[in-house]
Order: C-alpha cells, then sequence, then structure tokens
C-alpha cells in the first residue's frame, strides 16, 4: 500500500507568526505547503534542505496557478536537472545538495517561470538588498528561495519586515524532521521565524532565487 504523506502537510505555516517589533511587513501572497524533511516518507536529513524550499514553492506555484499538477518528489528534481544537463548521471539518487540556480532551472522548465538570481557576497551585505525583495513581495507575492555556504543551509523567505530598531526575513525552514502537527510546534521550535539580518552569516555568500511570477488564485486571505 502506498501511503500519502503529503496529504497532512501543513499549510501557510507563517500567517500566525507576529513581527518582533513595530513596523511594516511585506509578506506573501496565496497559499503553499510546508515541506520539510522526510515529509513524503524519503529520508533525506542532512541534504535535501534545498530540494525541500524548492517544493514548497512548486506547491504554492501549484495552488496559485489551479494547476492539475504534483509537487515533484526529489528523485523527479534530480532527473529533470540531468535531462537539462545541469547535471551528470550519478546525481540521480545521489545525495548532492542544490542551491538556487539548480531550483531557477526547475521552475522554469515545469511551469515556465523565470526567476531573478540575487548573489549576495555576505550576510552583513543582506541588508542592502532589502527594497529589492520588498519589491518582489509588493510586485510578485511568491516565496523566495535563500541559499549560502558556510550558512549550510537552504531555506524558503516568506516576508521581510521593517521595524523601528531593526530588519528581519520571516524563515520557513525545512530541517524540520518527524510530522509537523501544528504551526505553534513549529513556533516554538523556530521552523517558522523572524530572523534578524544581524544573525546571519558574515563570512557566507547568499543567493537567492526570486520568481517572477504573481499570485492569481482566489485563495488568498
Amino acid at each position: 500500500m502506498i501511503v500519502d504523506y503529503t496529504s497532512s502537510l501543513l499549510k501557510n505555516v507563517h500567517r500566525d507568526i507576529l513581527p518582533p517589533e513595530p513596523g511594516q511587513s511585506f509578506l506573501i501572497r496565496g497559499d503553499y505547503e510546508y515541506w520539510h524533511y522526510g515529509c513524503d516518507g524519503f529520508n533525506d536529513k542532512g541534504w535535501g534542505c534545498g530540494y525541500r524550499t524548492l517544493q514548497t514553492i512548486c506547491s504554492w506555484i501549484i495552488k496559485n496557478r489551479n494547476l492539475e499538477q504534483s509537487v515533484p518528489c526529489i528523485r523527479d528534481i534530480q532527473e529533470i536537472l540531468v535531462t537539462l544537463e545541469d547535471k551528470e548521471r550519478f546525481f540521480i539518487g545521489s545525495r548532492e545538495w542544490i542551491g538556487s540556480f539548480e531550483v531557477c532551472l526547475i521552475l522554469n522548465h515545469l511551469y515556465e517561470v523565470l526567476s531573478k538570481i540575487v548573489h549576495v557576497p555576505s550576510g552583513k551585505l543582506l541588508s542592502g538588498q532589502i527594497p529589492a525583495i520588498k519589491g518582489h513581495f509588493e510586485e510578485f507575492g511568491s516565496p523566495i528561495m535563500m541559499g549560502g555556504d558556510r550558512d549550510c543551509s537552504s531555506k524558503c523567505v516568506v516576508g521581510v519586515h521593517e521595524g523601528v530598531k531593526n530588519t528581519y526575513m520571516l524563515i520557513i525552514d525545512p530541517h524540520f524532521v518527524g510530522v509537523a502537527k501544528t504551526i505553534e510546534q513549529l513556533e516554538n521550535y523556530r521552523w517558522v521565524k523572524w530572523q534578524n539580518l544581524n544573525n546571519f552569516v558574515d563570512s557566507s555568500f547568499y543567493n537567492l532565487c526570486l520568481p517572477q511570477v504573481k499570485c492569481i488564485a482566489t485563495t488568498d486571505k
């Protein structure tokens, strides 16, 4: 018997997370699923965060374009990257990471969605990209893929908040392992969180993938 693990995935896990201080927030629009380590019964702990972030973005596109498609599994993603000649055959079935560039390729291949790639040489320079990120959420409202080298993790950015004292990004972390039962559970253990820009790694570069696609579904709240 095939078990559909993804039917119970939590939706829109950011919506009850309050900003850390007074100010103005810029958020994604529309609905999505929270994809994380092992959520589909496949053990990718320690290496699959980029795939899971991509799957979260895919779920947003599928839902908000009302597409009759399924979110691709990790093996499907690997096979597509080999077909596109971005990877060699041995990549299929491997535990190799993917980053923002690969996410860009997959989104274009599956959904004809173009993406903007922004390279940030250091965490301390992320503040310089806040105007562009704000503009992205205002114009498109789609989730952003964020990857780094020494930060060693991929994550999904679904909002930015300009507070009175500090600036924050709203992060959906795919590194959760287990069954995510409630949004409160994720918030309590900071799998969904507002992260101060000062807490990103200065010695790490960051690549952002900004899908250039607007929310068009009527499910937006």
